[in-house]
């Protein structure tokens, strides 16, 4: 079994567990994953990256890649997929020869 596939069954598994797929919709899941990528943030609010605490990090950064897995299940979509495609989308928005070393965005390029 793939790790992704792992993940997202233990996470299913643990929300089932608990009565909580009512509460998960896309909209919340979105919602959620957008609350939690905040709570990732602010590990590093009036800090260097250096000074964030590493163990709120993975912590945070965990709750984000768990409402993003489910929002994916919810939808039937294949992360490994989603982002593999997404990777040859931006290849093609951003060129090896136009952005290496770059910050611009592509339509800057």
């Amino acid at each position: 079994m793939n790790d992704i596939k792992q993940i997202i069954e233990a996470l299913l598994k643990f929300r089932d567990e608990r009565d909580w797929e009512q509460f998960h919709n896309p909209k919340d899941l979105a919602l959620a994953l957008n609350i939690e990528a905040g709570e990732l943030l602010e590990a590093f609010l009036w800090k260097s990256s250096e000074q964030a605490d590493i163990d709120t990090v993975k912590e945070e950064l965990a709750d984000v890649l768990a409402f993003a897995f489910l929002l994916a299940d919810k939808y039937g979509l294949d992360v490994k997929q989603i982002v593999l495609e997404k990777i040859e989308k931006n290849a093609l928005k951003y060129p090896v020869a136009k952005s290496k070393g770059s910050a611009k965005k592509y339509t800057e390029l």
